[in-house]
């Protein structure tokens, strides 16, 4: 298949992106030791959709290791990993991958920074159980020398106009000008129905999930690397934030649709949901005022 010549189908550290075609072991092997410094990806489930084959779970957690295994080889000392991951359901019983999967972490000396829930409102509705409407990113590094810029990715405060009540600093602003930290729960609504980004693939990243993770643990012009791209959205988030995206997918069509979003990235015409937050207080609210820009104006 011709690809534009911006995006290349081996890696290439000096590409844009690096979009393979195949299997991501196959994939790995290609990579050298210690370059990628941000994994992020969110491997198969082992739900019986379209892109995966049912295994035991034994085997899941096998194959799953190996890549894993490779992951930590190809990263970067300052680096991270963030596996996001749901729930694997049988007979209406749910097993928590996150946890099967965290030894093969903690065997590579791996460090568990957060185990970040991501909720969101919509999704599959049970009948004998409550609707899941979360998943987990699990975010581990190699060492304790990591990447880490939470002002890149610090949300809105709720009520910025609050101020202390009592003590020492009474009268003062309590919340921090350059915002909050968004915390380890994140609401973001996730991709479905009318979602801006909803493509042919039925569990694919919203951007601004995998921005948020980029930004705070890359520099620009670093190499973010998913095993399982799907259709693209973490390279295209890595492209969109001045990174290098680097991905493999298995599925020919979904490889297709990843390459075509990354390009639309490259040219900055990808339409995607920028991170924002869910519920916005009313002006009307005196502590929803933000009396930083108050001040700004007033200089």
């Amino acid at each position: 298949m011709n690809q534009p010549c911006s995006i290349s189908n081996s890696f290439d550290p000096e590409s844009r992106a690096s979009l393979f075609l195949g299997d991501c072991l196959d994939f790995l092997q290609t990579v050298p030791d210690e370059s990628i410094q941000l994994i992020v990806t969110s491997p198969p489930y082992n739900m019986r959709k379209e892109y995966e084959e049912s295994l035991e779970i034994k085997t899941y957690v096998e194959q799953q290791k190996a890549v894993i295994d490779e992951c930590v080889r190809v990263l970067r000392p300052s680096g991270s990993i963030c596996w996001q991951l749901g729930n694997y359901v049988k007979n209406g019983e749910i097993i928590p991958l996150d946890i099967l999967l965290h030894p093969a972490f903690k065997a590579n000396s791996l460090k568990m920074r957060n185990r970040i829930i991501w909720h969101f409102g919509h999704g599959f509705h049970c009948s004998n159980r409550f609707s899941g409407r979360y998943e987990t990113i699990n975010w581990y590094t190699k060492s304790d020398d990591y990447t880490f810029d939470l002002d890149r990715v610090r949300v809105p405060q709720k009520y910025p106009g609050k101020k202390y009540s009592r003590g020492p600093r009474r009268g003062e602003y309590s919340g921090n000008p350059k915002g909050k930290n968004p915390s380890d729960v994140w609401e973001i609504p996730n991709v479905k129905s009318r979602h801006i980004e909803k493509t042919d693939h039925p569990c694919q990243f919203p951007i601004s999930l995998v921005q948020r993770l980029i930004l705070s643990m890359t520099k620009e012009g670093e190499l973010v690397l998913d095993p399982f791209m799907g259709v693209g959205s973490a390279p295209a988030a890595a492209v969109l934030s001045g990174r290098k995206g680097v991905g493999a997918e298995l599925v020919e069509s979904y490889h297709q649709l990843a390459v075509e979003r990354v390009l639309l990235a490259l040219q900055d015409n990808l339409p995607f949901r920028e991170d924002k937050p869910v519920y916005v207080p009313s002006d009307g609210m005196s502590v929803a005022r933000n009396p930083w820009k108050k001040q700004e104006r007033g200089k």
